[in-house]
């Protein structure tokens, strides 16, 4: 009997349909920390004498793409790796779409 299970469950897995989703997630430092590569860009920009930028915050964009076998297991996958891996929660803030790939 645990043979089959296991044939079984070799046999869900390849017909579970995967999709394909891109994830664009977008890392910016938490406003109320100093950001001080963005001060040097806006530094920067001043002395090209562009003097109408109020502030510069300078962050990561993260492009992934991945398979699941739904919208929600992806969301899921994306918030793990964000939450885990790609933001750190204590200094960054982060947002993302998903969109099918």
């Amino acid at each position: 009997m645990g043979k089959f299970l296991c044939i079984q469950q070799i046999i869900h897995q390849f017909l579970v349909f995967q999709m394909k989703f891109i994830a664009e997630i977008d890392v910016m430092p938490q406003k109320e920390i100093l950001d001080p590569q963005g001060k040097a860009v806006k530094l920067g920009l001043h002395n090209l004498g562009i003097d109408n930028i109020a502030d510069v915050r300078i962050g990561k964009h993260i492009t992934l793409q991945l398979e699941a076998s739904t919208e929600a297991d992806a969301r899921a996958q994306v918030e793990t790796a964000c939450n885990k891996l790609l933001a750190n929660l204590i200094m960054e803030t982060y947002a993302y779409q998903l969109k099918n790939g």
